[in-house]
């Protein structure tokens, strides 16, 4: 601001005054707002950490539904298969009690088998369109046929086994226990926020005004002028602070069940899923020796037929012994790659 005035004549006195607002804040005497920042960063890091576990979990769903793709192809090539074995059966069968060389009991237990296997291949026809329309949702558009799973035998050898000494540390890792780590961090910063809050809040209103020629001297000598309007707002002990704090303590417990949950979790999962790996191994290799002995014990009873030395209830419950093994083959299979994938998503993705 300027003014001027005239005293004594022709005496002529200019005079300048300036001010500068400085704005209200609070004085963090007792570490309420420190604590509300730390409380907001953890929170925003258990936050980031919960992300990172969506997405964790969004790459074990989608390896499992490419898995579960190959699978039930693989059981619908099993069961076309077995319909197109049935069908010969079917007709070497019918020619046979045409003139009179079995009876009608062998006819219709070859169309049992025949029929089961084509109600298969229907089943198994909707479940791959399924399976692709899952993926499809998993990923967000339509997957290219090109970049389709040709089987499961193919797909097996790309999917890593866990490495061998890796240390529980990497549970720590864990994205759901880092997210419970961080919840838990907060809550304590909370509970030093909530008893802060028991202290007195000082805010400063500044008001600086000086009068001067040359802004050089603005803080020297008698041409500044400093006013301090300091203000206290003291809370009264209970009531509703004491409500906050006591919520924050709750809260504080509640996230530390959590996080005991969240390790006892962690160590429970990866605990049963090293028991199935520990004997699927095992599992296939007896199942793939059973479909070996189903498929010899097969040809060798629908050859003795063909020649007319045993019946054909023998090689019916061959044909169906084999049947039954492939599809479990492909299940025990399908165990063993959704195990590697579980065991990617236990140990964080290690």
């Amino acid at each position: 601001m300027a003014g001027s005035g005239t005293t004594g004549g022709n005496s002529t006195v200019d005079s300048y005054s300036a001010s500068i607002g400085v704005s209200s804040f609070e004085i963090d005497l007792f570490g309420r707002l420190k604590n509300l920042s730390k409380a907001a960063f953890e929170q925003y890091l258990a936050t980031d950490a919960g992300t990172r576990a969506t997405r964790l979990t969004l790459i074990g769903e989608t390896a499992t539904a490419y898995a579960t793709l190959a699978a039930d192809q693989d059981l619908l090539a099993v069961s076309q298969d077995t319909v197109a074995s049935a069908e010969r059966s079917l007709k070497l069968t019918q020619a046979l009690n045409r003139v009179g060389l079995t009876g009608k009991l062998d006819v219709r237990s070859v169309e049992t088998v025949l029929e089961r296997a084509r109600s298969d291949t229907q089943a198994a026809i909707t479940q791959v369109a399924q399976d692709r329309n899952a993926l499809d949702l998993l990923v967000g558009a339509p997957v290219e046929p090109a970049l389709l799973p040709v089987s499961l035998g193919a797909l097996s050898p790309g999917i890593a086994t866990l490495r061998v000494g890796l240390s529980s540390d990497a549970l720590l890792r864990r994205p759901d226990v880092i997210q419970a780590e961080h919840s838990l961090i907060a809550a304590n910063a909370n509970i030093g926020a909530a008893r802060a809050a028991f202290f007195p809040k000082i805010s400063l209103t500044s008001a600086l005004g000086f009068a001067s020629s040359a802004l050089s001297s603005l803080f020297s000598g008698g041409a500044f002028n400093w006013s301090v309007g300091p203000s206290a707002s003291l809370p009264i002990f209970g009531g509703t602070n004491r409500g906050n704090l006591h919520y924050s303590e709750a809260q504080r417990d509640l996230y530390v069940a959590q996080y005991e949950k969240a390790v006892q979790s962690a160590f429970r999962e990866v605990a049963d899923a090293l028991a199935r790996a520990g004997t699927i191994g095992r599992q296939q290799a007896a199942q793939a020796a059973l479909v070996t002995a189903s498929e010899q014990s097969f040809r060798l009873s629908d050859a003795r037929y063909r020649e007319g030395i045993d019946t054909f209830l023998t090689a019916l419950d061959a044909q169906r012994t084999l049947y039954s093994a492939r599809q479990t083959r492909i299940a025990t299979d399908l165990a063993a790659v959704t195990n590697r994938i579980t065991l990617y998503q236990v140990t964080g993705g290690e």
